[in-house]
């Protein structure tokens, strides 16, 4: 077992592991870590936990001290003078007749990086825009094409709930989610009505999953023949969330009636229809996959 501490980087980024060095750190402390790009300032997301040695993406590398109140100062300068920059890229992006949008900017703690995040449709060439800004600025310049997903993180904005948009609010990283899982939910399949303000299949449609799954499992589905109270039938609907059925009596086919799907005992699945599940005595055929689409990565 290692003892690891979470540190992100954003107010709602992706957590990373890092060796917490003898430090007494806390969920909300400041740090100065090494990674990759260098020194950078972060927030601890927890306090210290213990993993697997398997677990550790390698390498593991250690926190370097606590902020103090001057890294903090130093952070609030960089962000005070992203909008300036922000400002100067678009100038520049018109200048060159690019087609790109402005999504975020980010100066690296050390001042020695400055990062465009942005969104195009297809591959874009800003490799003369990037030698011009790297002549403005006097740094190294990062240019980043991020998703739709990952603009909608990083701008931020109020969803179709009237609640802020979960991937702004705490969804340090995206699930994978599926049309199938609408259809599970016996959700509208109109993509206006289960798609997100960025346009893909909203995050929260994997929230009530796993409930779901589990109401199917232990659930007939509709066009099974049955066994009920009342004598044989045919399900002609399923309502997961109540835990009823409606089924079609084979003595009054004119008329349905309800019963708990204890009360029901499947005899045979309709030819061409499939079964997540169904309760003791009844046979239980597997429902088909469906490919799940991944959502954008993280930028950070």
């Amino acid at each position: 077992m290692t003892t690891v501490i979470g540190v992100r980087f954003r107010k709602v980024g992706r957590v990373y592991d890092f060796d917490p060095a003898g430090f007494d750190l806390r969920r909300g402390d400041a740090v100065i870590v090494e990674t990759q790009k260098g020194f950078e300032y972060g927030e601890c997301a927890g306090g210290p936990r213990q993993i697997e040695d398997e677990q550790i993406i390698p390498p593991l590398r250690k926190v370097q001290r606590l902020a103090t109140p001057e890294d903090r100062e130093t952070v609030l300068r960089y962000e005070d003078k992203e909008d300036q920059a922000a400002e100067t890229f678009r100038k520049r992006v018109e200048a060159h007749g690019l087609v790109m949008k402005l999504v975020g900017v980010e100066y690296a703690f050390d001042g020695s990086r400055l990062v465009f995040y942005f969104t195009a449709d297809g591959r874009v060439d800003f490799r003369e825009l990037v030698k011009d800004l790297a002549g403005l600025f006097r740094m190294r310049i990062e240019l980043r094409q991020v998703g739709v997903r990952d603009e909608a993180k990083m701008i931020g904005g109020l969803g179709v709930c009237g609640r802020p948009f979960c991937c702004a609010l705490f969804l340090s990283e995206f699930a994978p989610v599926s049309i199938k899982m609408a259809k599970e939910q016996n959700l509208s399949l109109n993509p206006a009505k289960i798609s997100g303000t960025c346009g893909r299949l909203m995050c929260c449609l994997k929230y009530e999953q796993d409930a779901y799954e589990s109401l199917l499992a232990a659930s007939p589905r509709a066009g099974a023949a049955v066994k009920t109270p009342q004598g044989g039938g045919v399900i002609t609907d399923v309502s997961l969330l109540r835990g009823t059925v409606q089924v079609r009596l084979d003595d009054a086919p004119e008329t349905t009636k309800t019963f708990h799907t204890d009360e029901v005992r499947v005899i045979k699945h309709t030819p061409g229809r499939s079964g997540r599940g169904a309760p003791a005595g009844g046979d239980a055929l597997p429902a088909p996959e469906e490919e799940s689409p991944g959502h954008d990565g993280d930028p950070q």
